[in-house]
């Protein structure tokens, strides 16, 4: 949702930004893709260079973890049992269940319930890039199809309204999906999209009559 979020507004930002300067319509369309290519690539090594160093974090703390259980097995487990007690568990029982999980998958269970690592959750490089830059993509690509549509006389006009209501049901949809109040996240989206556009709108007229 926010890579998508991101496409559009930065998108929809440019197109009009480039326009209020009168451009013609092939350099904002220009512009356009070329926005959408930067922005998908930012976003793409920003989220592989971020989940990168939490990767890297990660497999530190495994490392660590992996020679402890190698150098005191039994101070490991201990500390596996209590940190079953503090969660409501009987000690004889923590300690057995300490005892059955370490005899499965020592590391697993010390990662999973020590460091909070789930396997299912790890930090995943290169599949955080790509979904980062595939959302900003889809955002981006629909005002630019607005833009490539408009007649020039209007673009200004269509791109503005699309890009807030594309802003507003991407609000409803992930206020739907967390269970917040829809309202709620369709006027924060649609508030602060509105701004950028505008903010870049002015600046773009103004440059353009210095011009």
């Amino acid at each position: 949702m926010l890579g998508a979020n991101d496409g559009i507004v930065s998108t929809a930002s440019l197109a009009l930004g480039v326009a209020a300067a009168g451009a013609e319509h092939r350099t904002i369309l220009l512009s356009c893709a070329s926005g959408l290519i930067a922005g998908a690539m930012s976003m793409a090594a920003g989220e592989f260079v971020s989940v990168h160093s939490q990767q890297d974090t990660e497999n530190a703390d495994l490392a660590r973890e992996r020679a402890e259980l190698k150098n005191d097995p039994g101070g490991e487990q201990r500390e596996l049992a209590g940190l079953y007690v503090a969660r409501g568990l009987a000690p004889a029982l923590a300690d057995q269940v300490a005892a059955q999980l370490m005899a499965h998958d020592a590391l697993a269970a010390h990662a999973r319930d020590e460091l909070g690592l789930d396997a299912a959750a790890r930090a995943r490089p290169t599949q955080a890039a790509l979904a980062s830059a595939a959302s900003f993509t889809v955002g981006a690509a629909l005002p630019m199809a607005v833009a490539a549509a408009a007649a020039p006389a209007q673009l200004i006009f269509w791109v503005a309204l699309t890009s807030l209501a594309f802003l507003a049901a991407l609000g409803t949809l992930s206020a739907w999906a967390g269970g917040a109040r829809v309202w709620g996240g369709i006027a924060r989206v649609t508030f602060w999209g509105a701004a950028a556009m505008a903010v870049t709108a002015g600046v773009g007229a103004c440059l353009g009559v210095v011009a």
